[in-house]
């Protein structure tokens, strides 16, 4: 039977279809419905990401800065120089051994040390290398001057998330996480994850910058080197532990636009996405009060004495913003992450020994160190984690005693 799918073109190979009789024709039936199918299911698997990867992109990415179309351009200009090399290389060794075979009668020439011959080949590649060179100095140059930035901002590459803290400009102050929604992630650990356009690219909490200004990217890393990728803004710039470097991007239109970490970083690369979404100037201010408002709420007094199911209620906010991606909701873990349910640590009355695998990690960075939550956050999910599942330890972890540990 042919394949019933509602489209013209469709319709019109069924027509070819239903007409072929013969055993080949009945062959040939097959392969052109088959085909038909498959390229309709692709065709409604995925669109294209506007800011993202397209359906079936063979292109670089839609630039949306400037240094991101003088990238383009020399791609394509130094690939056309090297079609000609080739074109003329080829062509000529493909024309020599055509015309001047044995069997039309040609002798081989004997001939060494021509010394026309090895200057030619010596000064042609030199000139066309320097050539290249002096079209790609100027975006060079210009890829690597972060002077005189709007804002400025705090990439730093966690196992396996970005943590964006705003240094300098309108915004300073402002410091967050940005995860992996954790829809996605279970999409993933599903091992078939429905069509979805921006498949392992959303996250959380996006970076916010307002357009048409100059932002200054600081790179560094917690853990091992990670990378900050963002194709449209022709950014790539290494994170790396212990180091600081710099790069920049001023976007020339609003949008969502992704990126991923482009180093190997462990068995999680994969789930650390990037998303920046680039906005006007007055919703860039309005974004800057709310979450500067939303930072004063969570800057909750260290010193303050929590009830147990306050902060338990507290944790597992936090447990579900950072820890069930890898642990589950259920408290399980997976593979060869370790269940929190009925784990010795958790169960240990002894609560300085979770609390220093909270703040250093674990694991050789299986477990990644998390400092970088408040005292408060910290210690609220310690609670949650003892309190919550089987774990009916009645165990309390105030903010001070992360205050504490930290010294």
């Amino acid at each position: 039977m042919p394949f019933k799918i509602n489209s013209p073109e469709a319709q019109k190979m069924n027509t070819i279809a239903q007409s072929c009789k013969r055993p080949w024709q009945t062959l040939l039936r097959t392969a052109l419905t088959v085909t038909l199918a498959a390229q309709a299911s692709l065709a409604m698997a995925v669109n294209d990401l506007p800011g993202g990867p397209a359906v079936r992109q063979l292109d670089m990415h839609p630039a949306v800065t400037k240094i991101a179309e003088q990238a383009q351009w020399l791609h394509w200009a130094v690939m056309g120089i090297c079609l000609v090399i080739f074109v003329a290389v080829f062509g000529v060794m493909f024309y020599s051994i055509l015309k001047h075979r044995k069997s039309v009668g040609h002798k081989a020439a004997n001939f060494h040390e021509s010394l026309g011959v090895e200057i030619a080949w010596t000064i042609i590649p030199f000139i066309i290398v320097i050539a290249m060179g002096a079209m790609a100095t100027r975006t060079v140059v210009a890829m690597k001057d972060t002077s005189n930035a709007d804002i400025t901002i705090k990439a730093t590459g966690y196992q396996w998330k970005w943590g964006y803290d705003y240094l300098k400009g309108e915004g300073e102050g402002i410091g967050f996480l940005s995860t992996l929604d954790n829809s996605h992630r279970l999409m993933s650990d599903s091992g078939k994850p429905p069509p979805t356009d921006n498949y392992l690219l959303k996250v959380d909490n996006p970076l916010v910058v307002p357009v048409d200004r100059k932002i200054r990217i600081i790179t560094t890393a917690n853990d091992v080197i990670h990378a900050w990728m963002v194709p449209a803004f022709a950014v790539k710039q290494d994170a790396i532990p212990g180091f600081v470097r710099d790069t920049w991007f001023r976007a020339e239109k609003t949008g969502d636009f992704y990126g991923q970490c482009a180093e190997l970083c462990g068995k999680e690369h994969a789930y650390m996405p990037i998303h920046v979404k680039v906005v006007t100037a007055e919703v860039y201010s309005k974004w800057v009060e709310g979450k500067k408002k939303e930072m004063a709420a969570k800057a909750d007094d260290p010193t303050k004495v929590w009830k147990l199911e306050e902060l338990a209620a507290r944790g597992e906010k936090v447990y579900a913003a950072n820890c069930v991606a890898c642990h589950q909701a259920t408290g399980k873990g997976a593979g060869p992450i370790k269940p929190l349910d009925g784990s010795a640590l958790v169960l240990d009355a002894d609560k300085a020994k979770q609390i220093a695998v909270l703040l250093n990690g674990a694991g050789n960075g299986a477990m990644p160190a998390w400092k970088q939550l408040s005292d408060t956050e910290i210690a609220a999910v310690i609670t949650y984690t003892k309190n919550n599942w089987g774990n009916k330890t009645g165990q309390i972890v105030q903010p001070a005693d992360i205050v504490a540990a930290r010294k």
